[in-house]
């Protein structure tokens, strides 16, 4: 089998790759039979030598090759037919901006392989940049809070070498005692929450967290269990919630009392509460005046984010009172970090663990006979049509 890693393509430029000229070592190591070789690319964060000195051959054209392997959207140009491809393609819940995308790898027979879509038996993702996520967008908000209160000014995440740099960067400075709070317990919030842990924040529970005064800056891990809450006023629990979200409604007013930061790293489903709305926002109580959201649901379940942010240019402020944007460090704002592709912030440290995840539960299917399904579950597309399992999307590709 021939494997291609592909150059990357969309714009704004991402330097991520799935697999480091080390792991491309490893796979050739443990598959005698597979074959690998790179598109060139002058913006990828491994260089084109580093390959090369791994023995990895480095190419133009990728029409031999029997498996593309990319990160993000591959532009419908550059498609290239009847190929098996694996990277995001943002169509799975019907983005209406990447319809085109998914007719086309329909019309060229393309097989598409979802990253989003690589799951366990029990639907559990297999492959994700999600704690990377979490470690940058913690950062991130602990340099917004530096720059809206004029107390201190972290470089970019960008301008750092890896997570490590990130944590020397964060343990210069001093927060006051103002309460954080984190939601989310999966890849993304427990990212974050090794960042907070990092900077040596005392944890608190939840009753601490609503009720005390502290003299120093402390913060709180929540999940949807702590705020959500039943409609008919039983008792509820975080597996029910996901199976039927429409039972609850949000409980996170409470939390939005006391908060001075908050860190949205959760899940949001369809039919699941918004944590606040915008009326929320208006309230005299609403104390939260800087939101760090990692998950960038626009005009979802954090009524504060409005837009995506860039890391050109990641912090924004809203009005809460006009429901607009405005400068972040504007008294009224509430600051915004709302950047929607954090891991390309920590590329080298990105790129491998998310390719560490694929070499050790993808490839493996490639030379097993998928004995496990991770390759079924996951391809969208086949000989020109939707595959059962995504035949809801046909709607989508037909609207």
């Amino acid at each position: 089998m021939r494997i291609g890693i592909i150059r990357e393509r969309k714009n704004p430029p991402d330097k991520r790759v799935v697999l480091s000229p080390l792991l491309c070592q490893s796979v050739l190591k443990k598959y005698p039979k597979a074959q690998i070789v790179v598109e060139p690319s002058p913006l990828r964060v491994f260089s084109d030598d580093e390959y090369r000195e791994s023995g990895i051959p480095v190419i133009d054209g990728m029409e031999s090759c029997d498996v593309l392997l990319g990160v993000k959207e591959v532009p419908i140009n550059a498609l290239i037919p009847n190929k098996k491809y694996f990277f995001f393609s943002h169509t799975i819940k019907k983005q209406s901006y990447n319809r085109d995308l998914l007719r086309a790898v329909l019309a060229k027979r393309i097989e598409l392989y979802d990253h989003e879509v690589i799951t366990n038996p029990k639907g559990q993702r297999l492959v994700a940049f999600g704690r990377y996520a979490g470690i940058v967008g913690a950062y991130n908000g602990v340099r917004a809070y530096g720059l809206k209160y004029g107390a201190f000014n972290l470089p970019k995440a960008a301008q750092l070498k890896d997570q490590q740099a990130l944590i020397t960067a964060l343990r210069t400075v001093q927060l006051p005692n103002i309460k954080i709070l984190l939601t989310g317990r999966g890849r993304v919030g427990n990212g974050a929450k090794e960042m907070l842990d990092a900077m040596h924040l005392k944890k608190v529970n939840v009753s601490a967290f609503l009720n005390d005064d502290f003299k120093e800056p402390v913060y709180c891990q929540i999940d949807a269990s702590e705020y959500n809450k039943r409609k008919d006023g039983t008792r509820g629990n975080k597996a029910d919630f996901f199976e039927h979200p429409q039972r609850y409604e949000s409980n996170f007013f409470r939390f939005a009392r006391v908060t001075d930061f908050y860190i949205a790293g959760h899940f949001y489903g369809d039919g699941a509460p918004f944590l606040y709305t915008r009326q929320d926002a208006k309230h005299p109580d609403f104390k939260i005046k800087l939101v760090a959201d990692i998950s960038c649901d626009i005009d979802g379940p954090v009524a504060t984010t409005i837009r995506p942010s860039t890391i050109a240019d990641p912090i924004y402020g809203y009005d809460p009172i006009t429901e607009s944007e405005i400068d972040f460090k504007d008294q009224n704002a509430i600051a915004v970090m709302a950047v929607d592709n954090l891991p390309a912030e920590l590329p080298r440290d990105a790129s491998d663990g998310f390719g560490t995840a694929f070499s050790t539960h993808v490839i493996p299917a490639f030379f097993n006979g998928d004995k496990d399904g991770i390759l079924e579950r996951a391809r969208m597309t086949h000989n020109g049509k939707l595959t059962e399992r995504y035949a809801y999307l046909q709607d989508y590709i037909d609207g």
